[in-house]
């Protein structure tokens, strides 16, 4: 297992529901922290309580539609802390849009949010991730990267199998300097964005748990390498 003592993790999305869950559990951890999200306010309220040193721990405006804000937000991480071991691809939405109910405005924005600012974000860090000899990437894409559920929220599909896509690019570009990257793909979440679903939160995967799993994958040595991580609160072909 790899030493995560001051290794540094950026993570999207970080003001609640997974990313916060991840933020907390590498906290606890001993990773330097360069959180982003897009409520910096309400970023900094929720960060309050994380087991974590002012002094290792950065907080970051990041609009995933406003590709200066990505920019800022690595270049401020890297004059911070000098460097970037481990990216986390979080941020991301979900509406409902399909081949029936098609709206376009709302594939857009996905399209915006859960792929292109995930694409640019992992541009930016890649060479610092291959610097460091053991750079992890950890992309939340879904179930929906792997399945289509119904054509409800087909346009979301369409946006987590591209960020699997996205996932093995980048394993190709990194793999030579010890870049891994793995695609945590759960089902239903008890987050604010499982709400369109009518299921109890409870039977859901819980954020702590899917938190605790995705620090295992990402303190794994460069030779045991999870492409794909799939985690179901429910029964369903795989």
């Amino acid at each position: 297992m790899l030493d995560t003592t001051d290794r540094v993790a950026v993570i999207s999305g970080a003001n609640r529901g997974i990313g916060l869950a991840i933020a907390r559990q590498l906290a606890s951890e001993g990773y330097r922290l360069s959180l982003g999200a897009r409520d910096i306010e309400g970023l900094k309220t929720v960060v309050a309580e994380l087991p974590i040193d002012p002094d290792r721990l950065l907080l970051n405006h990041f609009d995933a539609t406003i590709p200066e804000t990505h920019t800022r937000w690595i270049s401020r991480t890297i004059e911070a802390f000098g460097a970037v071991d481990v990216l986390v691809n979080n941020a991301g939405v979900l509406a409902e849009t399909g081949v029936e109910n098609y709206r376009p405005e709302e594939l857009d924005k996905m399209w915006d949010v859960n792929v292109k600012a995930p694409i640019h974000l992992t541009h930016l860090t890649l060479p610092h991730l291959k610097e460091s000899g053991s750079g992890r990437v950890l992309n939340v894409a879904s179930m929906s990267g792997k399945r289509v559920a119904g054509d409800f929220i087909a346009g979301y599909a369409m946006t987590k199998h591209a960020v699997m896509a996205l996932s093995g690019a980048t394993r190709m570009a990194g793999w030579d300097d010890g870049v891994r990257v793995t695609s945590l793909c759960p089902g239903l979440v008890a987050t604010d964005m499982t709400g369109v679903f009518d299921f109890p939160p409870d039977e859901m995967i819980q954020t702590e748990d899917l938190a605790e799993l995705a620090a295992l994958v990402l303190r794994l040595p460069n030779t045991a390498a999870v492409n794909e991580l799939l985690i179901n609160p429910t029964l369903e072909p795989t």
